[in-house]
């Protein structure tokens, strides 16, 4: 096998040594994902399942920061800040990266770390590098996009579908990219690779060799567990022996990582001695907790005829203020928004305008207005819908992604390629 390359200590899963030593905690911040793989069905308010992909609450970056003061007070062993779903990172690329600025800034002395697919990492290479990322997890299951397929029921980037061998060519290409831009930028890389029956057993030795070759550090072959309703969810979990043959074959190309607890998206503390279940409460308690109502009692919806959340961000001429009384919601009032054609400096005009709300509700977004409007402290909220039944959502913390609407229609067409109908149905 292999010989294990030196990592800085510390960081459990990376170096063995510190596991008995040092822990972890995720903030569960990230509950989009960008890819739908054969083998996930995640679940909330689970906390008797270790899994990847579960997690008992999801916070808001400054609840997080909440949470991980507290964490700290708990547990003096925690060494590192982790970002690893329940979705993926980079598919809540904002709420990411703000939770990584704002924890980075008070405990600069942390590691921190990410767990990614890779999708939507390549844009924001520079930026973790900026904010103190030392350590990526990039899942690669294949390197053979006909094993690939596989193993994806789909692929979103942005606002376009992919499925098959095209979804599988697309996934391949940003996470070899991905292991390749974190190696130049100087992060230290693991590979997780699940290991499937009869779809990928066969695959594994050449995924370790080609991430070997990319200058990953070290891959953690985790055997598949399978999970009710899913695509995969009749095939066995492999053996101790299935796992130590795979481990065996790859382990010449790159060290073995043989300590994995796949972990859930809260986890806490040791990897041996995780604090999951005792620090629920404490998550559930900064999850609910209403950290921004003093400054932001607002909610912020773009909509065309007041009913219903239907406009996309851009599209806006004017947004409607809602408040949240005792005896129920009430419109505050209508605010113009800034004209159009301004390029970033009409998002930096919205994030002042809509300076008292803590959120937006809109048809959809892009990337680069998001950034913006979540840094100067509004969160933008992809909805369909009734505006009340959203504000619901909103104002009692609850699960934001499940108020995304089916769109109209899946493949290549896009707003970019004409695809918008101007219905108020997305895209």
């Amino acid at each position: 096998m292999k010989p294990l390359r030196t990592t800085p200590p510390g960081h459990p899963c990376f170096d063995r040594n510190s596991a008995s030593s040092c822990g972890r905690v995720h903030v569960p911040v990230a509950p989009k994902c960008n890819i739908q793989c054969g083998y996930c069905n995640r679940k909330y308010d689970c906390v008797n399942e270790s899994r990847p992909g579960v997690t008992s609450a999801v916070l808001s970056p400054r609840q997080s920061l909440e949470y991980v003061d507290k964490v700290l007070a708990a547990d003096p062993r925690i060494t590192v800040i982790g970002i690893a779903g329940p979705g993926d990172p980079m598919a809540n690329p904002a709420e990411t990266l703000e939770t990584l600025r704002l924890i980075h800034e008070r405990h600069p002395e942390l590691l921190f770390c990410l767990s990614s697919n890779g999708l939507g990492l390549p844009p924001h290479l520079d930026r973790l590098k900026e904010l103190g990322v030392t350590h990526v997890t990039v899942t690669i299951n294949a390197v053979d996009p006909a094993i690939g397929e596989k193993l994806y029921s789909w692929v979103r980037d942005d606002k376009v579908v992919w499925r098959g061998r095209e979804a599988a060519e697309l996934l391949l290409a940003r996470q070899l990219e991905s292991v390749r831009g974190l190696v130049e930028r100087g992060m230290i890389v693991k590979v997780n690779t699940i290991l499937v029956p009869g779809v990928n057993d066969h695959h594994v030795e050449e995924v370790a060799r080609v991430v070997g070759e990319l200058g990953a550090t070290i891959q953690n072959i985790i055997p598949l567990k399978p999970t009710a309703d899913t695509p995969l969810a009749h095939l066995p979990e492999p053996d101790a022996a299935a796992v130590n043959a795979a481990r065996k074959g790859a382990g010449g190309h790159i060290s073995q990582m043989t300590h994995c607890k796949r972990c859930r998206a809260d986890a806490v503390g040791l990897l041996h001695e995780d604090k999951s279940a005792e620090m629920a409460e404490t998550l559930r308690a900064c999850a609910a907790a209403k950290t921004e109502e003093a400054e932001r009692p607002y909610v912020a919806v773009a909509t065309r005829e007041g009913m219903l959340v239907n406009q996309h961000l851009g599209e806006a001429a004017r947004f409607q203020i809602w408040g949240q009384g005792a005896s129920g919601f009430y419109l505050v009032e209508e605010r113009l928004a800034p004209r159009p054609g301004c390029g970033p400096e009409r998002w930096k005009q919205v994030a002042h305008t809509l300076r008292d709300c803590r959120a937006l509700l809109c048809a959809a977004f892009g990337a680069h207005p998001e950034g913006i409007l979540v840094a100067a402290g509004v969160r933008p909220v992809e909805a369909s819908g009734f505006i009340e039944d959203a504000l619901e959502v909103v104002f009692g913390n609850g699960n934001t992604a499940a108020l995304r609407g089916r769109k109209g229609g899946v493949g290549k067409a896009s707003c970019a390629g004409g695809g918008c109908r101007g219905t108020g149905e997305g895209c």
